[in-house]
């Protein structure tokens, strides 16, 4: 029997997906789970005549593979992925490659990637993106670590990856150590704001407006036809759609409002207070999802604290202010995600082509929508451009939308309907392109209980004052940090 080509360890659904996958592209493909009936029932379930054969141990695993050795891990982040190393490493020999396509921590996967170079043994951090479907039907993909190490699983990489409008496949070298799992985390984090800004959408729409939930489907379905086209417009207006086989309601109203979190978006948050990097629309997002797990005390809260909040007829304007105001608040989403991996791959020396990444989120990704081609033409012309919202389409986008979206904006607080990204979106908007902040009057607060100084507009140096009546007034100094 010929060698393997790669081994996967870890079958879950997006394993054994991606096994699929690749042996459907003519890879010969080893499998490993650490439950054998797992590996038993796959290879057993699996469609006949695939290049797919298990393996009982890890060490028997390495066995079958060609030289250099290459292995994918889809196992949970964290722990379990340092187990499975821990366990590979007696069997592995320098110039063999691990790949990492869980959604592991940027900073785990540099840190192992350095510990396995030790040993002569390269390491990939790969995020990948998709789904189940995805995995199976070709995902994005998000590789970083050593360069020759890509080069040598490229040709597998780009065969099972999702394939763009333009037919390119969505996958791309991003840089060194964690460049491939901070772009994933980064993704992660815009997939949470852009359901939130789909969920206030929606619940302006239904609770505000009172249009009824089989309507709105068909009205996000409208929306995936233009500007909006994306894959997560698409399945809100199929998930709005889709009965409740024992009431034959909308089975989205049966769904209990608590949002899970798996920690990718906190993570982008953390990463971007780190950066100095504001991320308001993200952050909003991540603090939504804990706000809606708080089920028990909000259901408590209902009850004692009464708010004055109107309900305004349903119009056709209110309508197409809410598709104004989602446009540009996914607008600021994508420019936020963006300034972040600037910032971070200044920081971290990763050399992300932003460009690139936009091109390999077109297609397979749970964020791909067709706003992403505007994105990747952005940058492919002004690859130094800071913000999107300079750009002159995405500028132009917002301006003929910013009334629309004051209105969606405002309608929204007056219902009484909590809307922290959409609001969150507006205010990064209105505070970017503020030539003058209230920012001086914290800064006189700062030196006032702190003497942390301050600097003036109309003259050079740092000074602080003395701000009590009497004081001796205003001097130089000499800056501090604070």
């Amino acid at each position: 029997m010929p060698p393997s080509d790669i081994a996967l360890i870890g079958l879950g659904v997006m394993g054994q997906n991606l096994a699929l996958n690749m042996a459907r592209h003519g890879y010969r493909v080893a499998v490993f789970n650490r439950t054998a009936s797992v590996t038993e029932r796959f290879l057993h379930e699996r469609l006949a005549g695939e290049p797919i054969e298990g393996a009982p141990t890890l060490a028997d695993l390495t066995r079958r593979l060609s030289r250099p050795r290459k292995l994918l891990l889809m196992v949970k982040a964290g722990g379990p992925v340092d187990a499975v190393i821990s366990e590979l490493r007696p069997h592995l020999e320098p110039g063999d490659i691990v790949i990492d396509g869980g959604n592991s921590h940027f900073l785990d996967t540099a840190r192992r990637e350095e510990e396995l170079a030790a040993a002569g043994l390269k390491f990939i951090g790969a995020g990948v993106s998709g789904g189940e479907e995805g995995a199976l039907r070709g995902p994005s993909i998000m590789p970083g670590g050593p360069r020759e190490a890509y080069e040598a699983v490229a040709g597998i990489l780009t065969a099972i990856a999702a394939r763009a409008p333009d037919g390119s496949p969505c996958v791309a070298y991003l840089g060194p150590k964690g460049a491939g799992h901070y772009v994933k985390m980064v993704h992660n984090g815009i997939e949470y704001a852009v359901m939130q800004l789909i969920a206030e959408t929606y619940d302006l729409l239904g609770r505000g407006l009172r249009i009824p939930t089989a309507e709105l489907a068909g009205l996000f379905a409208e929306w995936n036809r233009g500007e909006l086209s994306s894959f997560l417009i698409e399945i809100t207006a199929r998930v709005l759609a889709h009965p409740d086989p024992e009431s034959g309601r909308p089975l989205v109203e049966a769904i209990r409002d608590e949002a899970e979190q798996k920690g990718t978006g906190r993570w982008t948050v953390q990463d971007s207070l780190d950066l100095g990097v504001a991320i308001p629309t993200i952050g909003a997002a991540v603090e939504a999802r804990i706000l809606s797990s708080m089920k028990q005390e909000r259901t408590a809260a209902s009850q004692v604290i009464q708010a004055t909040a109107r309900r305004p007829r349903r119009s056709q304007a209110h309508v197409e202010d809410a598709r104004n105001a989602l446009i540009c608040g996914l607008v600021c989403a994508y420019a936020q995600g963006m300034a972040l991996l600037r910032a971070a791959s200044a920081a971290h020396a990763f050399g992300i082509d932003l460009a690139e990444t936009a091109r390999i989120w077109r297609a397979g990704c749970i964020i791909r929508a067709a706003m992403l081609e505007e994105i990747r033409a952005a940058f492919a012309r002004q690859p130094s451009l800071p913000n999107l919202l300079l750009h002159g389409a995405f500028r132009d986008q917002v301006r003929e939308r910013e009334a629309s979206w004051r209105r969606a904006a405002n309608l929204m607080i007056e219902c009484g309907l909590p809307a922290p990204a959409t609001t969150a979106s507006l205010a990064y908007f209105d505070a970017y392109r503020a030539e003058r902040l209230p920012a001086n009057l914290i800064q006189a607060l700062r030196d006032y209980f702190g003497a942390h100084t301050y600097r003036r507009v109309d003259r050079e140096g740092t000074f602080h004052t003395d701000w009590t009546e009497g004081g001796p007034g205003t001097r130089e100094n000499t800056p501090r940090n604070s």
